[in-house]
């Protein structure tokens, strides 16, 4: 806790008292210490106390796909969470296959688990509630719907994510910029509605032919910037929904002779491991997906241990991370 209250640049009680869920804490402090907590990854004693007693506790985590580096850096999250509690991690790939989702909600009401964690449930939201049913605690990572208010929730600042990649754009000059969205969830309508009304308030009307929907895949990236080059007005920059897209987005301009950000400047969304790694290194939103899959674990914890939350929603900030990938178009 001491470690936490200097992070924070509160007082022990201060931190204590957030933990407690008390009053007598102003909301920008509690969430200052909420995010310190999350990014350190403390679990309180007595919820770990009150999983092992006796027993070796475990959490199932259940995600579409572990080949991918979003999911890997929730994995991480939860897994280092998990571990600092002295509890084991059960972790189930999907890849969004509703049989799978079947075998693996069978398998957990049959033999029982001390909770679960899952990640962009959206249409199998009928197994939350069977889950609930059964008395399992739930919490969820990235919600792609409207999750119930009562289940432990964690997401981050989508919509200023948008408006920030869009207006650091807009202050380089670039006036044509074009977004390549993904699936219809949450987390895409809010970052498409900060890239519009960043453009609406800086007098730009936004194109239709300038957005484009997708999967969040490299592929989606390709196939959307080919289609955008070939506008009679192509754009000038390009955000798009997650890192990935972007690789794909580079693919593209390689094959049409260009390069960002040269010719067309990138900017993405999640800032994960190999974003910095790309040539040019990418202009992307940080979305501190490592530090929700911790935050969701410890809500968890705390909900096994019977304690109150002080929000079952909670949204971690985002930031931009200006690096290469962006620059002024050309005269």
């Amino acid at each position: 806790m001491a470690e936490i209250a200097a992070l924070a640049g509160v007082s022990k009680p201060t931190v204590s008292k957030v933990m407690n869920g008390q009053p007598g804490v102003a909301a920008a402090t509690r969430e200052r210490v909420e995010r310190v907590i999350a990014e350190r990854g403390y679990v309180r004693h007595s919820a770990a106390r009150a999983l092992s007693a006796g027993r070796a506790g475990s959490v199932n985590l259940v995600v579409k796909e572990i080949d991918n580096a979003y999911f890997s850096e929730i994995i991480r999250g939860v897994e280092e969470t998990l571990e600092r509690a002295g509890l084991s991690m059960v972790l189930t790939a999907t890849h969004d296959e509703a049989r799978r989702h079947r075998r693996w909600l069978a398998r957990v009401v049959e033999h029982g688990t001390d909770g679960a964690i899952l990640v962009l449930p959206d249409e199998h939201f009928a197994h939350l509630g069977e889950l609930r049913r059964h008395g399992v605690p739930v919490a969820l990572v990235d919600d792609r719907g409207e999750s119930p208010p009562d289940v432990p929730s964690v997401g981050a600042t989508n919509f200023a994510g948008g408006f920030a990649a869009t207006e650091h754009l807009l202050s380089l000059g670039h006036r044509r910029i074009a977004m390549i969205s993904g699936p219809a969830f949450k987390s895409t309508r809010e970052r498409a509605a900060g890239y519009r009304t960043a453009l609406q308030e800086a007098g730009i009307q936004p194109e239709p032919l300038l957005e484009k929907p997708g999967g969040f895949v490299a592929e989606t990236g390709h196939g959307a910037t080919r289609e955008l080059l070939r506008l009679p007005d192509p754009p000038t920059a390009i955000f798009t929904g997650n890192d990935l897209q972007a690789m794909g987005v580079y693919r593209a301009l390689y094959e049409a002779g260009l390069r960002a950000p040269d010719d067309v400047s990138v900017v993405g969304f999640d800032d994960l491991p190999f974003a910095r790694l790309l040539t040019p290194a990418l202009t992307t939103v940080r979305q501190p997906v490592r530090e929700m899959g911790a935050l969701a674990t410890r809500m968890l914890l705390r909900v096994i241990a019977g304690e109150k939350l002080e929000s079952a929603r909670v949204e971690l900030a985002t930031s931009l991370i200006v690096r290469e990938s962006s620059a002024p178009p050309r005269p």
